[in-house]
């Protein structure tokens, strides 16, 4: 622990150039005591590090004084990809790591490099849940991404949309992937590579054995491949519906992908309306999504869709008349 602490003071030094004693020990969570010991121990191995005295002073290195001790350990190498989202890293319990292995990254980095990184990270942040939304809570993350990390098998109890809403499933960890807040587990199970909602794993127990991974398995083009599944079975039908002049104008605004490009791609009316064809989920879904757009979307076919809208709009007449 000592021996990480001091070459965390190394690094912290020959990345900041000058730092209070108390701002070591705010950095490092230990006492003034304990940094005084530390740069002593530091000067005896022959580390040249002095203190400034004054308001403006500090510990400092000899200029042009580097050192190469860099090396990452496991935890940190593995936390590299997160280095700049610190959500993601916060929610899978390697803050520490990834703050660690982004200072060793920096004090590899010459002077004029580094400020250049420091410029790119206050200037561009990567924030992942969507708007109106917030990233979910999924209790069971951390030992999760331990399981995927350590090809560990997990038995889980899961809550799922089909009936019965809750099963026992023994689960081969491939791979997590965040998607808008929402991490998803890529597992292994009697049926096949399927995905699982993190959040959804009411229970968890990792287990200690170990399974082996397939050689050929790519998490992203899985992913991908699982999106394009996704949306295939996702749309079941179509919809024609007729966008008002006002509304085909505004479609920046618009949060729904479907009929943005839909109304990009067609040729408006002579009166600015706009007539295009939508894929549709299911009738009582498009029309809950639809009716949002009030009188400025006419719903033309199917006709199954119209009377879903007519009777919605009349359930809401009743409700507040």
């Amino acid at each position: 622990m000592r021996s990480s602490r001091l070459l965390s003071i190394l690094l912290l030094l020959q990345t900041r150039r000058q730092l209070t004693a108390r701002e070591l020990a705010d950095e490092l969570e230990v006492s003034l005591r304990t940094i005084y010991r530390d740069v002593e121990a530091l000067a005896a191995a022959g580390v040249p590090v002095y203190a400034d005295q004054g308001r403006a002073g500090g510990y400092r290195l000899v200029d042009g004084y580097r050192t190469r001790l860099t090396g990452l350990t496991e935890q940190e190498a593995a936390a590299l990809f997160l280095v700049g989202m610190p959500g993601a890293a916060a929610a899978l319990g390697l803050t520490a790591e990834t703050s660690a292995a982004e200072l060793k990254l920096l004090a590899a980095l010459a002077p004029d490099q580094r400020d250049r990184a420091g410029r790119l990270k206050n200037r561009f942040h990567l924030d992942l849940p969507a708007w109106y939304q917030d990233a979910e809570v999924s209790p069971h993350l951390s030992a999760v991404a331990d399981a995927v990390l350590h090809d560990r098998r997990i038995k889980v109890r899961y809550r799922r949309w089909e009936e019965p809403r809750e099963v026992e499933r023994v689960l081969e960890p491939h791979g997590l992937v965040l998607k808008n807040g929402s991490w998803y587990v890529v597992a292994a199970a009697a049926s096949g590579l399927r995905t699982y909602r993190v959040s959804n794993i009411l229970e968890l127990t990792v287990t200690d054995e170990e399974f082996e991974r397939d050689a050929d398995f790519d998490l992203a083009a899985f992913w991908q491949e699982h999106l394009e599944g996704f949306d295939r079975v996702r749309y079941t039908a179509q919809a024609v519906v007729r966008v008002s002049a006002r509304l085909a104008t505004r479609m920046y605004d618009v949060s729904y992908p479907a009929l943005v490009n839909a109304v990009a791609a067609a040729e408006p009316e002579p009166d600015g309306s706009v007539v295009v064809t939508i894929p549709i989920e299911s009738v009582a879904n498009a029309a809950t999504s639809l009716s949002r757009f009030g009188p400025a979307l006419e719903a033309l076919e199917p006709p199954e869709l119209r009377t879903a809208l007519a009777d919605l709009g009349r359930s809401l007449l009743e409700l507040y008349e």
